[in-house]
C-alpha cells in the first residue's frame, strides 16, 4: 500500500523521515539525561541541555517562568500571532525519587536515589527530535501549519506542572496538542490508541478522626475510636461505590491507618490517608463531594468528630476523536495497519489532562519494550529501560501527524 493511498497526500514518500545521524544523536542525548535526573521544578540541567540543542538549530526557545521547561515554536516569527492555530507536541522531562537498580547499564542514573524510570526521557528526545526534524522542514517550505514544542516539568508532582504551565500561557494560539506516553507491555515499533479516557483521575484523601477517648473496659462512656476508624476504612468504599455509576469506577482505596498507643486505652486520635481514583471525568468532579458525605456519614455514626483534607490531583486524559485519528493516520502512514494496536484505560494519572480541559488532543502509548522480550519492566520500577528504537518511532509519528493536519491549519 502506497504513502499516497493511506495518508491522501501526492507522492511517495511522507517527508519527516529521521536520518541516521540524528537517531544517533537522540539516542545519546536520551542516554545523558537517563544518567543525569532532576526532580520537578529542579529540571534546570535538562531545560539548559534542551534550550542549547534548539538554538544550535537556529530555533528561538523560551524558558518558563517557573525557572525550568520551555516552549519553542517553529513556523512562527517571534513576536507574531500565528494565522492558524498552532500544533503543540508536549513532553514531559521530570524524573522520580527512586533508585536505579539497573544492572550493567552504562548509561544508568548517576544521582542516588533518582532515576528517570517513568520514560520522560524518552518523551523529552522524542519531542526535541520532532521539532528539529519539523525545523528542516520549515525550512524547506514543507510544514504546512506552525508546531509549537512544549517541555513540561513536575509532571510527576500533584496537581501537575501543566497548570503553571497553562498559566504561563503555552496554549495561547495552539488548536491541538499530542503527546506520548511510554508503554513496557506495547513492543517497540508499535502504539496503543484509545479514543476517550485513556488515563484515570488520582486524588489523595487525607482523614483525621478525634474523640475523647478512654478506658478500653467503657468504651460506651467515650468515642471508640478504634472502631470508627475501622468503619471509615471499610464502609466509606463501599458508601462511594454505590453512589456513582458503578461503570465510572469510583474508588477509594487505603493506604495508611494509623491510631493508638497501648492496648487497654482508647485514643483520641486516629489518621488514615489513601487515593480516590476515577475512570470517568464527569463523576470525578463530584468525587469531593461524595467522599466527604460518607466520611461525615461513618464518623457521626460513630460519635467522632472527622477533618478530610481532599488534595486534588488530575483528571482523566481523554483522547478527542479527531486527534486520535490523526495519530493513527499518521503511524499507519510510517509504518502500517499492524503498528497500531488498541489500549486499555489506565488506572495511573498523567497531567496532560489538564491540557485537554482547554484544547482537544490526545495521547498515545508509546511501545518500548524489546521485541520477544519476557520480562515487563513496569513504570515507577528502578530497572525500567526502554528499547531505544522508540525514539524514532515517536519522532517520526509526530512529523507525520505535523504533516498530516493540513485541515486543521486551514481553519481560521
Amino acid at each position: 500500500m502506497s504513502l499516497e493511498s493511506e495518508a491522501g497526500l501526492p507522492g511517495d514518500v511522507l517527508p519527516g523521515v529521521l536520518s541516521e545521524s540524528l537517531h544517533a544523536e537522540l539516542v545519546a542525548f536520551r542516554r545523558d539525561l537517563h544518567m543525569h535526573p532532576e526532580l520537578g521544578n529542579q529540571e534546570f540541567r535538562t531545560t539548559a541541555a534542551i534550550k542549547e540543542r534548539l538554538e544550535k538549530a537556529g530555533l528561538r526557545p523560551r524558558v518558563l517562568a517557573t525557572g525550568t521547561g520551555l516552549v519553542c515554536d517553529i513556523g512562527v516569527t517571534e513576536g507574531e500571532r500565528p494565522s492558524v492555530p498552532m500544533l503543540a507536541l508536549r513532553a514531559d522531562i521530570d524524573a522520580l525519587p527512586i533508585p536505579d537498580t539497573k544492572t550493567d547499564c552504562p548509561y544508568r542514573s548517576t544521582v542516588p536515589d533518582r532515576a528517570h524510570a517513568c520514560g520522560h526521557d524518552v518523551h523529552t528526545t522524542v519531542v526535541l527530535g520532532a521539532g528539529l526534524v519539523l525545523a528542516d522542514l520549515h525550512a524547506k517550505g514543507l510544514l504546512p501549519r506552525p508546531v509549537r514544542l512544549l517541555f513540561q516539568p513536575a509532571e510527576e508532582v500533584l496537581p501537575g506542572g501543566a497548570l503553571a504551565a497553562i498559566s504561563d500561557g503555552v496554549l495561547d494560539g495552539v488548536g491541538r496538542i499530542l503527546a506520548v506516553h511510554c508503554d513496557p507491555k506495547v513492543d517497540a515499533g508499535r502504539i496503543g490508541l484509545r479514543h476517550g479516557p485513556i488515563t484515570s483521575a488520582c486524588d489523595r484523601l487525607e482523614i483525621a478522626l478525634d474523640g475523647p477517648g478512654g478506658h478500653t473496659a467503657r468504651p460506651h462512656l467515650t468515642t471508640d475510636l478504634v472502631t470508627a476508624a475501622a468503619r471509615v476504612a471499610v464502609d466509606v468504599p463501599a458508601l462511594v461505590g454505590r453512589r456513582v455509576d458503578t461503570r465510572a469506577g469510583l474508588a477509594v482505596t487505603w493506604g495508611r491507618i494509623e491510631s493508638g498507643h497501648a492496648p487497654n486505652v482508647i485514643p483520641q486520635h486516629a489518621e488514615l490517608s489513601g487515593t480516590v481514583r476515577c475512570l470517568d471525568l464527569e463523576a470525578w468532579r463530584s468525587a469531593p463531594d461524595i467522599v466527604h458525605a460518607a466520611v461525615d456519614e461513618i464518623a457521626t455514626l460513630h460519635r467522632a468528630k472527622s477533618e478530610i483534607n481532599y488534595v486534588r490531583g488530575v483528571p482523566p486524559v481523554v483522547n478527542d476523536r479527531e486527534s486520535t485519528d490523526l495519530l493513527r493516520r499518521a503511524m499507519v502512514a510510517r509504518r502500517g495497519m499492524k503498528s497500531v494496536e488498541s489500549t486499555e484505560q489506565s488506572l495511573g494519572g498523567e497531567d496532560f489532562s489538564w491540557y485537554l480541559e482547554e484544547v482537544p488532543g490526545a495521547m498515545a502509548r508509546l511501545g518500548v519494550r524489546r521485541p520477544g522480550e519476557r520480562t515487563v519492566r513496569d513504570l515507577h520500577q528502578g530497572d525500567f529501560d526502554a528499547d531505544e528504537h522508540a525514539i524514532t518511532v515517536g519522532v517520526e509519528m509526530f512529523t507525520a501527524a505535523a504533516c498530516l493536519d493540513v485541515a486543521a491549519s486551514l481553519e481560521t
